[in-house]
């Protein structure tokens, strides 16, 4: 039953920013590890960050020092802060986590970094 909602997708000039969002129904972000994935076409679905129920956050190599992970758990949403947006971040962004042994997925959101 958990629901998981991104926002914030759009189109954005390399070098540009763009904060995603994920609200979180049926279960609660302050409690569980959070991650983000993109997936662009031709390519396998990959993580990028994720954040656990501690605040620990972790991210790819190819992010690392541009984007940042975090929540607000009085409104239970997690979000992507991505900075110095480059052409090769285009994807599908994806939230996720893992409850029951299961995971668990919004529907995506699109960003678009032109040239």
């Amino acid at each position: 039953q958990v629901q998981l909602v991104e926002s914030g997708g759009g189109l954005v000039q390399a070098g540009g920013s763009l904060t995603l969002s994920c609200a979180a129904s049926r279960t609660t972000v302050s409690s569980r590890t959070m991650a983000w994935y993109r997936q662009a076409p031709g390519n396998e679905r990959e993580l990028v960050a994720a954040i656990t129920s501690g605040g620990s956050p972790n991210y790819a190599d190819s992010v690392k020092g541009r984007f940042t992970i975090s929540r607000d758990n009085a409104r239970n949403t997690v979000y992507l802060q991505m900075n110095n947006l480059k052409v090769e971040d285009t994807a599908v962004y994806y939230c996720n986590t893992i409850l029951w042994g299961s995971s668990f997925w919004g529907q995506g959101t699109q960003v678009t970094v032109s040239s």
